[in-house]
């Protein structure tokens, strides 16, 4: 027995197939002073927590730690979660510093100073925000016949990504500084026989556009620590 595919579905599936997935992105920065970051000095991305209710996502702090660390301006980025486990208790939810004076306090651990010189940390990045779907819309229904299933409708979403990225000089003790990312984008679900997927990738947009501003932030040097 031959199917026959209705040419009306083939021209919806067509029109559908030629919306694209797009996203928006927004970079604001505040930069109190001047950064400078030596040969060997490091850098360590962290997200807020504040227990099981909150956390910035890992996979957009790993993100933008792995972006920071491309190309020729990479920097040295210490895992988040070497870092945190090495310094276990100090950077859990409940006891990480929420301020910069708070530094002050766990610096008087000789374990917590000496782990921060042995990584040779220079900046402390925090990073706080979330990626959420705002709203939906539309509805895809599907079936089952002797051709196997199908499926026909429309559905689509908005999703924000909203992170901010804060710069601590652990040299200094002072905020130098903030990184803000924003990004909108509306997905889409055609369905015509089959639902195909087209996504728009707000998180990872707003990773990398995060950390491209951030690798301008810090003024590279050649000269060796001390």
């Amino acid at each position: 027995m031959k199917c026959v595919f209705p040419i009306k579905q083939y021209l919806i599936l067509l029109a559908l197939l030629s919306i694209n997935a797009c996203t928006t992105v927004t970079i604001d920065q505040v930069k109190v002073t001047e950064s400078e970051l030596l040969q060997g000095e490091s850098v360590v991305v962290i997200g807020r927590r504040t227990g099981s209710d909150y956390e910035t996502e890992p996979e957009l702090v790993s993100c933008v730690g792995k972006n920071l660390a491309k190309g020729d301006k990479g920097i040295n980025v210490i895992p988040e979660t070497e870092f945190v486990d090495r310094l276990y208790p100090w950077f859990e939810a409940r006891t990480a510093p929420n301020h910069i004076k708070d530094l002050h306090r766990l610096l008087r651990y000789d374990k917590v100073k000496n782990i921060f010189n042995e990584y040779n940390v220079h900046y402390i990045i925090w990073i706080d925000g979330n990626t959420e779907k705002t709203r939906s819309s539309g509805s895809i229904s599907c079936s089952i016949s002797t051709v196997g299933i199908s499926c026909f409708g429309f559905g689509t979403w908005d999703s924000q990504a909203q992170y901010e990225a804060s710069i601590w000089d652990y040299q200094t003790k002072y905020q130098i500084g903030k990184v803000s990312s924003f990004a909108e984008g509306t997905s889409y679900v055609p369905a015509v026989v089959i639902p195909i997927p087209l996504i728009a990738t707000v998180q990872t947009d707003a990773c990398e556009a995060m950390a491209l501003q951030l690798q301008t932030f810090f003024k590279t040097s050649d000269k060796l620590t001390n």
